[in-house]
């Protein structure tokens, strides 16, 4: 779909900015924007970098299997279909807690390598299990107590407090997680369905 609505963007601006002769606007708005867009990643890769590398050596050293002990009771109920030392478990509770941090680039690869597990135990090849549902929730609505990746992109911005919304943050986040496990239970497959 995105192959179809970026080409069509691109050729609108440059059809309107023909109409309405901004011809030179938008050849600069282009060049300003790639130029913002390489700041902005060079700016992040370092914060990104060591982050993703707190979470390798947290998974190398068996930190996994001492978070998903904090999180056993959470991932019972919320994953009936994960065992606590599981390797599914273990990679849900490495990606809520890169969630937690507000390191969504580090969370990928655990969410990924957690659906794969889940889908090694999916009964329905060709659906989603409950598992697999619930664990887009989660990951869609996360909590985030530190949002690093919000915070550095604000103070890159000028923001004098970057930290300053933590708690609208948190409040926010909560809600939203609240909502989509509720959601996301009540509407789960049963079995036998």
């Amino acid at each position: 779909m995105l192959n179809y609505i970026w080409p069509a963007m691109i050729l609108i601006s440059i059809i309107s900015a023909t109409i309405t002769n901004r011809i030179p606007e938008l050849a600069n708005s282009v060049l300003v924007g790639a130029h913002n867009a390489i700041n902005l990643a060079i700016s992040i890769t370092g914060m990104m970098c060591f982050w993703t590398g707190i979470m390798k050596t947290a998974e190398k050293s068996n930190l996994t299997e001492k978070i998903s002990k904090i999180f056993e009771f959470f991932i019972k109920f919320i994953f009936p279909e994960c065992t606590p030392k599981s390797k599914a478990s273990q990679a849900i509770c490495m990606n809520i807690t890169a969630n937690l941090l507000g390191l969504g680039n580090a969370a990928t690869p655990f969410g990924v390598k957690a659906m794969q597990e889940l889908q090694k135990s999916n009964k329905s090849k060709k659906t989603a299990s409950n598992g697999m549902i619930m664990l887009t929730v989660i990951n869609t609505a996360s909590l985030q107590i530190i949002p690093t990746m919000l915070c550095t992109l604000r103070q890159k911005h000028g923001s004098e407090n970057p930290m300053k919304i933590l708690p609208y943050l948190w409040v926010t986040s909560l809600c939203a997680l609240t909502v989509g496990i509720v959601a996301a239970k009540c509407l789960e497959k049963r079995k036998g369905d």
